[in-house]
């Protein structure tokens, strides 16, 4: 995973020669997701820069990717994880020029360059945003991957011209309507058209009713999603909190973790002992939890402790770098990024996240509430639509800060297509003769019976931001209390046009923001500026609570966390 910036629809004759410079400075500020080499590709037409983090074909593989025929020029931030078998199914030949599983979008350009654009990019299991020009026709395309894994903004100059990067504060300063280019939809410049290609069935819930899923599919499915994403050339590890998602997803890491998953586990792997990674205040649950999961899974176990002081000096950072102003968001993303440079000062370039599975399940605990199967059915979609704000947006930028590349198996779209096509009666939390609810995703538990010890397969729902220790949440509503005053916060409104922050804490943050990102359109690609849990309308029609529930934090869920852990 890298970063890419583009610039395209350069004016015809004008002097092009400030230009360069200007696309490899803004470049420069996306350099860290990229540390280990950058490229450039400029003609008349067109402009393209990238920062590469190399995974994949570290001594090959630079970018951008040029076709032989010099022709096409490509910039992708992503993996693809089926490439060679993208490559084997191809009917027009095409002459690799890496060992790069992203040149694979250059044949696939080439094989089908007058057909169904959104055909063969539904085909693509990967994570990726690029931007492709082809010098030949003048033609650009821009797209990004189904659920938008990896970020991806646009925007236009005072000149018309379009550029396109990873991150915002690339642009910021040049695009005045710069905006998150949407998951799972690409821009041809051919027709000017924006057009959605992922489209699935299971999004209606009425394709769904019915429908059984045994736990066996569920489960090899997900151990195939992971093997998949253990496709590397370097080292790299898990996360692991000793929650549910995550133990899973070092679980089946662990079982595939001695092959070479790149040379179909013939030979052994490069690295073949499993690290794990956590990180919490001292006395955290997540600590605790995930040195419990990493003796029974007999991974190499990293836990790091931080300090709040740390956390909040490190608060400025993390929001320059994850571009949000989101509660929920930021809390979890300051402790994340700290990992994230002790996994990088480790020598870890790769690992392996469980973000998705809440969203796929119905994990968070107002799903509790959820009134009958069609409704839980619909905020599983609202949630998944929503994941490239929040969580996806959370474990990519927090990661990248640092060069550390997060994959999310849960996320595979092929996994999407057997989880969501599920009944979501299945998933709904059981409520058992004596009128006690259970826990939530024990379809999921259920089809990972012997994988982990009981503690950890059935321990109740923490957020990450509560898990790596309740002070961390109190300490940061403490210090915003003493440093925004009740006035400030009484003309919020009048400060802030879009999304006036609501608490002390979300004020801090939003001033925070602001430094960096000034300007409506920035404020803009924030939806909500606060949890989408409690801002969720769903939720609010389950629990009238919910409705006054300003801090996110799994703890103030009215009553839920306190109910569900009593029952646990």
């Amino acid at each position: 995973m890298c970063s890419i910036l583009s610039v395209f629809d350069l004016r015809s004759g004008a002097d092009l020669t400030p230009l360069r410079p200007l696309a490899l400075s803004l470049s420069a500020r996306q350099r860290h997701r990229g540390p280990d080499w950058s490229g450039v590709h400029a003609d008349a037409n067109a402009i393209l820069v990238h920062e590469r983090l190399a995974i994949v074909d570290p001594a090959g593989g630079s970018q951008p990717l040029r076709s032989a025929d010099a022709a096409l020029a490509l910039a992708v931030n992503g993996e693809i994880y089926n490439h060679r078998d993208l490559e084997r199914a191809l009917t027009t030949p095409y002459e690799f020029q890496s060992g790069s599983d992203c040149e694979v979008i250059n044949a696939l350009y080439r094989d089908a360059v007058d057909g169904d654009i959104g055909a063969w990019l539904d085909r693509i299991n990967g994570i990726f945003a690029f931007a492709l020009w082809d010098g030949a026709r003048g033609r650009y395309l821009i797209a990004r991957d189904p659920i938008g894994v990896c970020p991806l903004y646009w925007g236009h100059d005072g000149d018309g011209r379009v550029w396109v990067a990873s991150e915002m504060k690339a642009l910021v300063r040049i695009c005045e309507d710069v905006a998150a280019f949407p998951p799972g939809h690409w821009f041809d410049s051919a027709t000017g058209e924006l057009r959605r290609y992922y489209h699935r069935a299971w999004r209606d819930y009425d394709t769904t009713h019915g429908v059984e899923v045994p736990r066996q599919e569920l489960r090899e499915a997900f151990e195939r999603a992971v093997h998949r994403q253990m496709m590397t050339d370097v080292p790299y590890g898990v996360l692991l909190s000793g929650g549910l998602d995550s133990s899973l997803v070092a679980a089946c890491a662990a079982r595939f973790a001695r092959q070479r998953i790149e040379d179909d586990d013939r030979g052994e792997a490069w690295w073949p002992r499993l690290h794990s990674f956590a990180i919490g205040l001292e006395g955290s649950p997540d600590l605790a939890a995930a040195e419990v999961a990493a003796a029974a899974l007999g991974t190499v176990h990293h836990g790091f402790r931080y300090t709040f002081e740390e956390g909040l000096d490190a608060l400025p950072e993390v929001i320059r770098h994850i571009e949000t102003f989101d509660v929920t968001t930021i809390r979890a993303s300051t402790p994340m990024y700290l990992l994230a440079r002790r996994i990088k000062a480790m020598g870890v370039k790769m690992v392996l996240s469980g973000e998705g599975s809440d969203e796929i399940f119905g994990g968070y605990l107002y799903f509790h509430k959820a009134p009958d199967a069609r409704q839980f059915h619909e905020e599983t979609i609202r949630k998944l639509d929503a994941l490239h704000s929040f969580d996806c947006l959370r474990a990519n930028k927090s990661m990248m800060a640092w060069g550390v590349e997060p994959r999310v198996p849960f996320l595979d779209v092929e996994f999407l297509d057997v989880a969501m096509r599920m009944d979501a009666q299945a998933k709904m939390v059981r409520v058992g003769p004596d009128g006690r609810r259970g826990i939530e995703k024990a379809v999921l538990r259920e089809a990972f019976e012997g994988y982990l010890p009981d503690e950890i397969l059935w321990r109740q729902k923490e957020q990450f931001s509560d898990g790596v220790g309740y002070g961390w949440i109190d300490g940061l509503k403490a210090h915003a209390d003493a440093h925004v005053s009740d006035a400030e916060l009484a003309t919020a409104a009048a400060r802030f046009e879009v999304t006036p922050p609501l608490t002390k804490e979300a004020y801090f943050y939003r001033v925070l923001f602001e430094q960096s990102f000034p300007g409506k359109a920035c404020a803009e690609t924030v939806p909500g500026g606060k949890s989408i849990a409690c801002s969720s309308p769903a939720a609010i029609a389950w629990d009238a609570a919910f409705a006054n529930a300003a801090d996110p934090s799994g703890r103030a869920i009215a009553g839920v966390h306190q109910a569900a852990l009593a029952v646990s």
